[in-house]
């Protein structure tokens, strides 16, 4: 379906939004040596452009290397997932069919928090109501509110819906209204509708946020369990760049629909 991908009708207004946000050296607090900086409100200043260092959006957990999933450590505190039963069975037969079964070999959205591990470098912008990042893989973007307002009713996401609080200096975000379609990574890792994450970014230093995401599903894990990694702010990049995940899969399967030379005169 199209909403899978990256188009969105509110896609129009969160780009307005980005492009109305204030700059970086106009919002900012500039810090001392070893501070971490902050918006003008005294909160940390999360704008930049960051990216994860690590394995995580091929496998969780401790993996060897498969072909197109290269080795990595875990990111589950513990190490393991606490499946229930039917669930553990299910994530093996995900594994096994990931080539074909995977929503992000579609290039539907990866969802939350997949998104934010994946290696493709994202984009936060702050103002006092809202938290946005947008993400150089399709473009696609979030938006974090944080200014009280609640979450809609009766409403699915492939994103989830974004309700952020600063809790002293950490910016904590709770995620809800998921679809049950995306997975958490390569090796078939999934969850139901019922998902709920809760999000903590906390400024370790000014070119470090440890990111945490703690996942609650009672329909598929029998507790609550947290991944947790830093990312790392780009200080050679100005802006992200472009990646399109249908155009290029189409363009490279031949599927590219081409419009007709229109602008040149008929014989």
């Amino acid at each position: 379906p199209a909403s899978a991908y990256n188009f969105d009708p509110m896609r129009l207004v969160a780009v307005g939004l980005l492009l109305a946000l204030p700059t970086l050296a106009s919002s900012q607090v500039a810090p001392t040596q070893g501070q971490v900086p902050r918006m003008a409100d005294g909160r940390p200043n999360l704008q930049g452009i960051w990216q994860v260092r690590n394995r995580a959006s091929y496998d969780l957990q401790d993996h060897v290397a498969r072909h197109g999933m290269p080795a990595g450590r875990g990111v589950v505190e513990g190490g393991d997932i606490p499946y229930q039963p039917w669930a553990a069975k299910k994530k093996l037969e995900n594994f096994a069919a990931r080539a074909t079964a995977d929503p992000l070999a579609h290039c539907y959205m990866p969802g939350v928090p997949r998104i934010m591990y994946m290696e493709w470098p994202f984009q936060i912008y702050q103002t006092r109501d809202h938290v946005a990042m947008t993400f150089e893989w399709t473009q696609v973007y979030r938006l974090i509110y944080t200014d009280g307002s609640e979450t809609p009713d009766g409403l699915e996401f492939w994103m989830g819906d974004s309700r952020g609080r600063w809790e002293g200096d950490t910016l904590v975000v709770d995620v809800t209204d998921h679809n049950d379609r995306t997975w958490f990574d390569m090796a078939g890792n999934f969850h139901s509708e019922a998902l709920k994450v809760v999000e903590r970014y906390t400024m370790l230093d000014p070119d470090t946020i440890r990111y945490e995401a703690t996942i609650e599903d009672p329909k598929v894990f029998t507790r609550p369990w947290t991944i947790s990694m830093p990312l790392h702010r780009h200080k050679d990049m100005d802006r992200i760049l472009e990646y399109q995940c249908q155009a290029e899969a189409e363009e490279a399967n031949g599927a590219l629909e081409r419009d007709p030379l229109t602008w040149y005169p008929k014989p």
